[in-house]
This record gives structure tokens, C-alpha cells and sequence, in this order.
């Protein structure tokens, strides 16, 4: 039953500040949704976790909330609060980590759904074949929700790259993250994990990654909080694809590369149509719809307007 104050939510750090809060109506619209009201919860990184519980059970209990997108807390969310869901998918479970809240009658659903949403969005900018035409490898900086979904979805590519490394500023996020990939039965020579304790141990891996090679930033570092993981003078690989996932905020990372793209012959790449994707397919978990590449599409297009 849909009731006139029925809303979506969505779980963040400085969600008013976000392009959803415009783009949401639009979509409601095109996708016919019962409501245009999305509500944001902010939440301080790394709150106590019963501030996670309490966040979660409003959304339970609350017969007009009708779910929401997680982005920042999606790891602190399953940690302090996966008991209080009646369903799990596998990649919730595997990654631990919860994107999706959505309800199905008196049933609440927590779902993972950036390993899907992160691929969509790399298919999106890489050329079909582009790893195994050039041997490139990947850098993955950040081992947290992002990090993990992106190295699980190049896990699962037929087009696989050469290597895939993962950073962290903590050795405890790469065991965690390699007990993910021990799980998932990930091939044990694909995924290197490496400490980096400043931003020049990141440079030197950047560096020394092969021409061709994607470098992304996984670390919320330029959104949530200003900075980057790599320094101003870090040197990229030839013809790199250098994707940042944020597509707000100060985008330090971003700017680096921007400043290397002709002299290196970059490929720039932000996190616009990662958040697309992202978002439509949480809205189409929610909501309980199929969504065929036409109709996101129209739902990208209707987003740039307000962009």
C-alpha cells in the first residue's frame, strides 16, 4: 500500500550535498515511483556502532521509509547491525559490507550490490579487451567497500587483469580483504596486497605499474575527507585510465591526474556514472524493478540535467 509520505533514504556523511537529492524526483518521475522524497540520514564516519543499530532499526520500523542506499558506512552498517536484517545476499555476506536496504513485507533485506554497480561502470569507460590486449595491470587505492567490490568484480571478469593491487593504510583491511578473496576462491597470483603507510609508498606503486594499467581511488580521500593518496609528484603510467570514484567534493586525486593527461597521454575518468549506476540499481532494488540499459540511460540523461 502507498501512502502519500511514503520516502527513501539514503546513508551518508553529507548526503544534502549530494546530486541525488535533484535527480531522485526526476527518476521517480520517469520510473514512476510512489514518492519523490528522498531523506538523507547523516552519519559521522566511523559513529559508534549503536548509532548504526538505531539507523537501521528507524528503517525497519518506520512503515513509510521503503529502504535506502548506503555509501560511506556500508562496512560499519553490516559490522554493527547485519544481525537485525532477515536476509542477506552473497555478496553482503562475502564482502561485509551493505549497499541496499530494502524491504520485502515485514521482511528487511541488506544487499552488496557494488560489485555489480562498479563493473556497469567500468565496462562503461574500458574498452572490451583492454587487459588482455595490453597486459595492463590495476591499482586499487583503498581496501574498504569500494576497494573490495572493485578487485571482487575483476575477480569475476572474463577479460581479467595481469595483476590487481590493493592498498591500505592497515595491514588488518588486506587480511580482511584477502579472507573475502580466500572465500570467494579468487586465483591466489592475482591479488596483491600492500601496506602503504604514506602517499609515497603509493607513488611508487602507481609508478610502477605497467603502461595501460587503470589506477583508481577507492579511498573516499578528496569527498568525504580533502586530500589524496598519492602525492603531487607521482608519475603515472603511459596511457593510464586514472579513475577517481568521487564525482564531488575537492577531487585532490582527480586533479593530480588531470595535471600528467597530455604528458602522459592519461585517460581521466570520474565517479559520474559509477554514482549512476550505483544508485539506480539500489533504487531498482527498493522499489522491486527491472531496469534495461535503455531506460538507464534515460535516467543518466535526466541526471546531467541537474548535474
Amino acid at each position: 500500500m502507498t501512502r502519500p509520505d511514503d520516502y527513501m533514504g539514503f546513508v551518508g556523511v553529507t548526503t544534502g550535498s549530494s546530486s541525488i537529492m535533484k535527480v531522485f524526483p526526476l527518476w521517480a518521475d520517469i520510473l514512476g515511483l510512489p514518492t519523490r522524497t528522498l531523506v538523507g540520514h547523516d552519519l559521522p564516519m566511523d559513529a559508534d556502532p549503536s548509532v548504526y543499530r538505531a539507523m537501521v532499526e528507524q528503517i525497519r520500523d518506520d512503515e513509510q521509509h521503503r529502504g535506502a542506499l548506503v555509501t560511506t558506512h556500508k562496512m560499519n552498517v553490516f559490522a554493527a547491525a547485519s544481525d537485525l536484517f532477515d536476509e542477506l545476499d552473497p555478496f553482503a555476506v562475502s564482502c561485509s559490507e551493505i549497499s541496499s536496504i530494502s524491504k520485502r513485507g515485514d521482511r528487511l533485506i541488506g544487499r552488496a550490490k557494488d560489485p555489480i554497480t562498479v563493473d556497469l561502470a567500468l565496462n562503461d569507460f574500458l574498452p572490451a579487451g583492454h587487459f588482455a590486449r595490453t597486459g595492463a595491470e590495476v591499482v586499487i587505492l583503498g581496501a574498504g567497500g569500494s576497494g573490495t567490490a572493485l578487485s571482487w568484480a575483476l575477480a569475476e571478469r572474463a577479460d581479467a587483469p595481469a595483476r590487481v593491487t590493493v592498498t591500505a593504510r592497515s595491514q588488518d583491511k588486506l587480511d580482511h580483504l584477502r579472507e573475502v578473496h580466500r572465500q570467494h576462491g579468487t586465483a591466489e597470483d592475482l591479488i596483491r596486497y600492500v601496506v602503504t603507510e604514506t602517499p609515497e609508498d603509493a607513488d611508487a606503486l602507481v609508478a610502477a605499474a605497467p603502461a595501460g594499467s587503470v589506477i583508481a581511488n577507492a579511498t573516499g580521500l578528496g569527498k568525504d575527507r580533502p586530500g589524496s593518496p598519492l602525492t603531487d609528484a607521482v608519475e603515472y603510467p603511459e596511457h593510464a585510465w586514472v579513475w577517481e570514484f568521487n564525482y564531488r567534493g575537492s577531487l585532490e586525486f582527480m586533479h593530480q591526474a588531470l595535471a600528467q593527461r597530455e604528458v602522459r597521454s592519461l585517460q581521466v575518468v570520474d565517479g559520474w556514472r559509477y554514482f549512476i549506476h550505483g544508485w539506480s540499481q539500489v533504487v531498482a532494488d527498493v522499489f522491486e524493478l527491472d531496469l534495461t540499459p535503455e531506460i538507464v540511460e534515460r535516467l543518466a540523461t535526466a541526471a546531467e540535467s541537474v548535474r
